[in-house]
């Protein structure tokens, strides 16, 4: 939680931990002490409510509680509410990335992936630079805090391909056997591995969503709006814009795209992070067109539509919504694959052109993003529905298509499920 202020003994880190150079980081013996201090704190769980009850003031001493809605504005963006969130961000940031820091370094074969060693690099110089930061004590000191963690957020921003990246050469050296040792443990390597990229997925989300609402929380307030939570988002108006996206990259891909049809509980609203909830739709909504496209072939009037559904009512605890298309399904040898980081349907050769394409076109969650190869696009959806208590599933008839399941828990107080 937020209620926390921070007193803790800075640790001054000697200027030789850091490298400005194009060298990557290591972890010499000075930073492993240091990350395995860190690593063994206990992390601080939130929850949607928490984070929207701190950004409105609630959490501190003296939030007045007889005040309403109208102080709430006041107290979503007072300098003591962003102390509050920037003492608390200092204080727990550095546990988590000491945490992944550790398993990046210790998760066998693809720690060695040059990909990876990058994330690594981005890990270690973020972590060693929250560390040497002093609690935060005023409002300028917070203004400087703010200005380092915007700067860490955004060189974080394309962590997500770097690790499918790094995925993909670690396919690579599995598919070309060059460790010779593999043949008798490769399917526990995968599966190690797999976990290990659940653990990982999962903390970046928490990471990005504290950093992210500490930093929307200091921008002019929208209407509506506590930081990256709405309060009143819409699941029909973030699936219209998921689906103009998805059909921007479909046409992109095949000249054209198929038909959406939304229908339900139109006007639902309920307080969420619109930018998570966008990303889930349009990873579902983009491979449903794709399969529609590639299984009934390049005449669009032969295209079936896809059929979405909000459901709701006054008592249920989720928010339900469906993607159904009738894109030939999926094999059902291949069902528990979808969820895996190490899987994906594209062919060889374009999944490597999009790994060592253009950077700049393979930003985290980009429209200019290809249509489908990286093969991270479904298991990362499902860690962003269970962030907040919610899930994804995926049924499917094989030879007729596919139904996915998105399920939003409505009051918003479940807790991170945060890996060890």
């Amino acid at each position: 939680m937020f209620i926390r202020s921070t007193q803790r003994c800075r640790r001054c880190l000697p200027i030789r931990f850091f490298n400005s150079s194009s060298t990557p980081l290591s972890l010499s013996e000075e930073v492993s002490i240091l990350v395995n201090e860190y690593s063994l704190k206990p992390q601080t769980s939130v929850s949607l409510q928490t984070l929207f009850r701190t950004g409105r003031g609630e959490l501190l001493e003296n939030f007045d509680r007889n005040g309403g809605e109208a102080k709430s504005a006041r107290y979503s963006s007072s300098p003591e509410v962003l102390m509050q969130v920037a003492n608390f961000i200092h204080h727990e940031l550095p546990i988590r990335l000491a945490r992944r820091i550790k398993d990046l370094n210790d998760v066998p074969y693809l720690s060695d992936m040059s990909s990876v060693q990058a994330v690594k690099d981005i890990y270690i110089s973020s972590f060693l630079s929250l560390v040497q930061e002093p609690t935060i004590d005023s409002p300028v000191r917070e203004a400087l805090f703010a200005r380092k963690l915007e700067l860490l957020y955004e060189r974080h921003s394309s962590v997500l391909v770097q690790m499918a990246k790094g995925a993909f050469e670690f396919r690579q050296m599995l598919k070309n056997k060059e460790i010779s040792s593999l043949e008798g443990e490769a399917f526990e390597l995968m599966n190690d591995t797999h976990a290990f990229l659940d653990r990982f997925y999962m903390s970046r989300i928490g990471i990005r969503v504290l950093a992210g609402q500490y930093l929307a929380l200091r921008e002019p307030t929208m209407e509506g709006y506590i930081g990256l939570i709405d309060q009143h988002t819409s699941p029909y108006g973030i699936l219209k814009k998921a689906a103009m996206d998805s059909s921007y990259m479909c046409e992109n891909m095949f000249g054209s795209f198929p038909e959406v049809v939304i229908s339900g509980k139109l006007d639902l609203t309920f307080p969420y992070i619109p930018t998570q909830l966008h990303y889930i739709l349009l990873e579902l909504l983009k491979n449903a067109m794709r399969a529609t496209v590639e299984y009934h072939g390049n005449d669009p009037r032969m295209w079936p539509p896809i059929e979405v559904v909000i459901a709701d009512g006054h008592n249920n605890e989720d928010i339900v919504i469906k993607i159904s298309d009738e894109g030939g399904g999926i094999p059902r040898s291949n069902r528990k694959k979808i969820w895996s980081y190490l899987f994906t349907t594209v062919k060889p050769e374009i999944q490597k052109a999009l790994m060592y394409g253009n950077d700049d076109e393979l930003v985290d969650h980009s429209v200019h993003a290809p249509l489908a190869g990286l093969g991270y696009g479904l298991p990362i959806s499902k860690s962003y529905a269970r962030y907040f208590g919610g899930d994804l599933s995926i049924e499917s008839l094989d030879g007729y298509g596919s139904d996915a399941f998105v399920h939003l828990r409505r009051l918003g107080d479940s807790l991170e499920p945060l890996p060890f």
